[in-house]
C-alpha cells in the first residue's frame, strides 16, 4: 500500500518562516557581528532547526545581502508610495529626509546591519552602489533636477552631487543616532535636516 505524499505546507507558512530567519539573522548579526554570528544562533532566534535555514538561504552572506536587498527595495517601494501624490520638490525632500530617518530610526538592530555590518568589507561595501542604492539617488537627483527646472533650487549646483551629499546626511545621522547612549526619535530631527538641505540649495529671493 502506497504511503500518502506529505502535503507542502502552505506558502503563507512558508512565508513566514523565511520572515522570521530573516529577522533572527537581523538580531544576531546586530548582536554578535556578522563574522562571529553562527547559523546555529540564527536558526535559535527564529524558532527553527539548524539545517531549516539552507532551505532558504545558502548561508550567512545570502542571509545579509537578502537583508539589504529586501530592505531597501521595500523601502524604495514604501516611499514612492508616499510621493506619488506630491509634485512640489521641497515638499518631496522633505518626505524623503523624513522617510529615512523613521525607517531606520524604528529599528536599530536593522540600522546596525546597514551602517556596521554591510561595511566590514569592499564585497558588501560594493552593493552599496549597485542598482537600489542607485535608484534611491536617482529618485533625490530627479527631485533636485525638477527644483532647478522649476526656478526653486540653484542651478549651479550638480544634481547627483546633491543627491549623495542628502544620502552622506541621512547616513551620518543614523549612524550617530546608532551609537549615542542616548535614546531619541531620530525621525524628530528629519525637519532640521531638510531646512538644511533647503537651505543650501533653494534660490535666494
Amino acid at each position: 500500500m502506497a504511503h500518502a505524499s506529505t502535503p507542502a505546507p502552505p506558502e503563507t507558512a512558508r512565508a513566514s518562516k523565511r520572515e522570521r530567519i530573516l529577522r533572527g539573522a537581523v538580531e544576531v548579526f546586530a548582536r554578535s557581528g556578522y563574522f562571529n554570528a553562527k547559523v546555529s544562533e540564527i536558526a535559535k532566534a527564529a524558532g527553527v532547526a539548524d539545517g531549516t535555514i539552507y532551505l532558504y538561504f545558502d548561508g550567512k552572506e545570502d542571509l545579509l545581502v537578502t537583508i539589504f536587498r529586501e530592505h531597501t527595495r521595500n523601502y524604495l517601494q514604501s516611499l514612492q508610495r508616499e510621493l506619488a501624490a506630491v509634485s512640489q520638490p521641497e515638499a518631496r525632500l522633505r518626505i524623503a529626509i523624513r522617510h529615512h530617518l523613521q525607517s531606520l530610526g524604528s529599528d536599530r538592530a536593522l540600522a546596525v546591519v546597514y551602517q556596521v555590518e554591510l561595511r566590514h568589507s569592499l564585497k558588501f561595501m560594493s552593493l552599496f552602489s549597485q542598482e537600489e542604492v542607485a535608484e534611491y539617488l536617482d529618485l533625490l537627483r530627479r527631485t533636485v533636477e525638477s527644483g532647478q527646472k522649476d526656478g526653486l533650487f540653484r542651478r549651479g549646483l550638480h544634481p547627483q552631487l546633491v543627491a549623495k551629499a542628502i544620502f552622506g546626511i541621512l547616513d551620518e545621522m543614523v549612524t550617530s543616532w546608532m551609537l549615542s547612549e542616548k535614546e531619541y526619535p531620530l525621525a524628530d530631527q528629519a525637519d532640521q535636516v531638510a531646512d538644511l538641505v533647503l537651505t543650501g540649495l533653494s534660490v535666494s529671493r
